[in-house]
C-alpha cells in the first residue's frame, strides 16, 4: 500500500525525531534516573497512549483534508520540513540544552506517573507537528485508503518511539554517566542529530508529490 522507499524515509524521520531532545525524552530520562526504571516504564506507557490520541485525530482529519482540500498537501509538506529544520537548529545551536542533564523530580505513585507521561506527550507540540505536518507527506490517495495509510505510519512511529524510549529508560543511568564525563561525545551527538534532521528536511521539501 505504501511504497517501501516512502515507508523507510518516514521511519528515518520518526527515528530522528525520537532521538532529538524534546519533552518526552527529558521527562522519561529524569523520571528513570531519579525514581528508577519501573517508574520510567510506567511513564513510557502513558507517553505511548498519548500517541494513540494524536494518531486517531490525525488519521480522521487527514481523510477529510485530502478529499476537501487537495492543495493542503503542499502547505503541510513545507510546514513539516520547516519544523524538522527548527529541530535541527535546536540540536546544534550554541548553548542548546542536552536531554542528558536530567531534572530533579519528586517520587510519584504509578497512576500519577502514567498520567504525567500521557499529558507530557498529549500536550507535546513536537508530537502534534509530527502527525499534523510530517505524516501527511507520506500519505498519497493513489496508494490506497488514506485512513489505513495513516494508521500504518502511525503504528510505525509508535513502535520506533517505544523501542528507543524503552532503551533510554533501561539505560538511563549509564547514558547520563557516559555523557557527563565525555562532553565531546555529547557535542558530537547534537551535531549528528542536527545533520540527520536537516538532511531529512531538505529531502522532504524538495520531494515532488506523485
Amino acid at each position: 500500500m505504501i511504497p517501501l522507499h516512502d515507508w523507510l524515509l518516514f521511519a528515518a524521520a520518526a527515528l530522528g525525531m525520537v532521538l532529538s531532545p524534546g519533552p518526552n525524552m527529558m521527562y522519561l530520562l529524569s523520571r528513570s534516573i531519579f525514581q528508577g526504571r519501573q517508574a520510567g516504564f510506567i511513564s513510557l506507557l502513558g507517553v505511548v497512549t498519548a500517541f494513540l490520541l494524536h494518531l486517531f485525530c490525525a488519521s480522521l482529519g487527514l481523510t477529510a483534508v485530502f478529499v476537501a482540500v487537495p492543495f493542503a498537501y503542499s502547505a503541510l509538506k513545507y510546514a513539516g520540513a520547516a519544523y524538522l529544520l527548527w529541530l535541527a537548529w535546536q540540536a546544534v545551536k550554541p548553548g542548546g540544552t542536552s536531554p542528558f542533564a536530567p531534572r530533579q523530580l519528586e517520587p510519584d505513585p504509578p497512576a500519577k506517573l502514567f498520567r504525567m507521561g500521557f499529558l507530557t506527550n498529549a500536550l507535546n507540540p513536537k508530537a502534534a507537528m509530527l502527525y499534523l505536518s510530517i505524516l501527511p507527506q507520506f500519505v498519497h490517495p493513489e496508494n490506497g485508503h488514506v485512513f489505513l495509510q495513516s494508521l500504518l505510519l502511525g503504528v510505525t512511529q509508535m513502535t520506533i518511539s517505544f523501542s528507543v524510549n524503552l532503551g533510554i529508560v533501561l539505560a538511563s543511568g549509564t547514558i547520563a554517566a557516559f555523557f557527563a564525563t565525555r562532553p565531546r561525545w555529547l557535542h558530537l551527538q547534537r551535531w549528528l542529530m542536527g545533520g540527520v534532521l536537516g538532511a531529512l528536511a531538505v529531502r522532504l521539501a524538495l520531494e515532488e508529490r506523485r
